[in-house]
C-alpha cells in the first residue's frame, strides 16, 4: 500500500480507463452481469431470474457480496457449481472505490489505499473458498471508482468491471424498461443487473429482451470465453 499512498485522484466514475466497461469490439455478443449486493434490504435472491438462465443456459457473471454470501451460502454454492456462471468479487460492505472517502449514491466510499486492500481482499477471501480459486473480475458497490483505486485493483490481479448498458436501474426499472434498455446492446455490451431483488422488475425484463437479443443475432456469452462469436 506504500505505493500508492499519498496520490491524489484525478478521475472519478463509472467508465475509468482501466475498467473494463465493454469486450473487445471484435466481439459479437454481448455479457450479462449479475450484482448481489447483501446487507439491508438486500440480502433476497431472484429465484425467477436464475431459473430463468439456468432454464435457457444463458452465461452471466454473479458479482456477490460477502453480506450477500453469508446470507446465502447454499445459493452461492449453487452459483459457484455451475459452470454456465463465472463468479465475480463485489467487495466486503458494498461501498464505492475511493482513496478519500468519496461518495456514491449517499454511500461513502474507502478511505484510504488500505481500506481500498481491504474491502478488494477480505471479499476475495471467502470467495476463492467458495470456487475453490481466485475471482478474476472485481465490481464495488455502486460501481463507482477513483483511478487510484483502479491501479489498486489491478495491483491486486483483478479486473476491474464497469458496464455499458444499465439493465435494471438498481432493481429499480419496471420489466418493460429492463425490456427496453436491454433490448438496446450491441455487440460487446457489458449490461449490469442485480440478482437480488425479487419481485421486480429484472427477472420479466430479460425474459422478454433474451430472445429480441437472439434474433438480432446477440448471444449473452462468458466475459472470458475465448470462442465466443467474432464480428464479420
Amino acid at each position: 500500500m506504500a505505493e500508492f499512498m499519498g496520490l491524489k485522484p484525478s478521475q472519478w466514475g463509472l467508465q475509468l480507463p482501466g475498467t473494463m466497461s465493454r469486450l473487445s469490439t471484435r466481439i459479437a455478443g454481448v455479457v450479462l452481469t449479475f450484482d448481489c449486493c447483501g446487507g439491508p434490504g438486500g440480502n433476497e435472491v431472484d429465484e425467477e431470474l436464475i431459473s430463468l438462465l439456468e432454464r435457457t443456459h444463458t452465461p452471466a457473471v454473479f458479482f456477490l457480496n460477502t453480506r450477500w454470501v453469508q446470507a446465502n451460502p447454499a445459493n452461492a454454492k449453487r452459483l459457484a457449481a455451475n459452470p454456465l456462471f463465472e463468479i465475480g468479487n463485489h467487495g466486503t460492505k458494498h461501498i464505492p472505490m475511493s482513496v478519500s472517502g468519496r461518495s456514491a449514491y449517499g454511500i461513502p466510499g474507502t478511505g484510504s489505499p488500505s481500506e481500498v486492500y481491504d474491502e478488494v481482499m477480505a471479499a476475495q477471501d471467502i470467495l476463492s473458498d467458495l470456487i475453490e480459486r481466485p475471482p478474476k473480475y472485481f465490481r464495488p458497490g455502486t460501481a463507482y471508482f477513483d483511478d487510484i483505486a483502479v491501479s489498486i485493483v489491478r495491483k491486486l490481479g483483478l479486473t476491474p468491471v464497469s458496464f455499458s448498458v444499465n439493465g435494471d436501474g438498481g432493481a429499480t426499472y419496471t420489466s418493460e424498461t429492463v425490456l427496453n434498455e436491454v433490448s438496446k446492446a450491441k455487440a460487446a455490451d457489458i449490461i449490469i443487473a442485480h440478482a437480488n431483488h425479487p419481485g421486480r422488475g429484472t427477472a420479466p425484463g430479460m425474459s422478454a429482451a433474451l430472445p429480441i437479443l437472439r434474433a438480432s443475432g446477440l448471444t449473452a456469452i462468458s466475459i472470458n470465453d475465448p470462442t465466443a462469436p467474432r464480428v464479420a
